[in-house]
């Protein structure tokens, strides 16, 4: 695990952040039902986390001639074209990537009222 310090115009001192790395990212496949998340980015002042999980070229899809084929160990299958490119947008006043096609994204993980409900029940 690293960690890393960033300076921030919102946040006077900076603050701390660690990239943890999952001993087990390289498994390719579902095999290790308790190692799905191939990282974790921490903010060591809150505790808050985003979980990272790869996308890895899906070999078995490709093979059956699905151009751009994409899997994560945890089963999810995407499209090359459904990521990328990347769109710029802004979260908490900080420029981030996000994906191609977020709102069909969020809609096939979490449904359609997830681009519109504000909170969670």
């Amino acid at each position: 695990m690293s960690v890393f310090h960033y300076h921030l115009p919102h946040i006077p001192n900076g603050r701390d952040y660690m990239f943890e790395i999952n001993p087990g990212f390289a498994t390719v496949g579902p095999f290790d039902k308790l190692n799905m998340i191939d990282a974790r980015w921490i903010d060591m002042e809150t505790g808050l986390f985003i979980d990272v999980t790869t996308v890895r070229p899906n070999i078995t899809a490709r093979a059956m001639g699905i151009q751009g084929a994409l899997q994560c160990k945890d089963k999810h299958h995407y499209l090359e074209q459904d990521l990328f490119p990347l769109r710029d947008s802004v979260f908490e006043d900080t420029p981030v990537k996000i994906p191609f096609q977020y709102a069909w994204l969020l809609e096939e993980e979490y449904t359609k009222a997830s681009l519109t409900r504000t909170e969670f029940e």
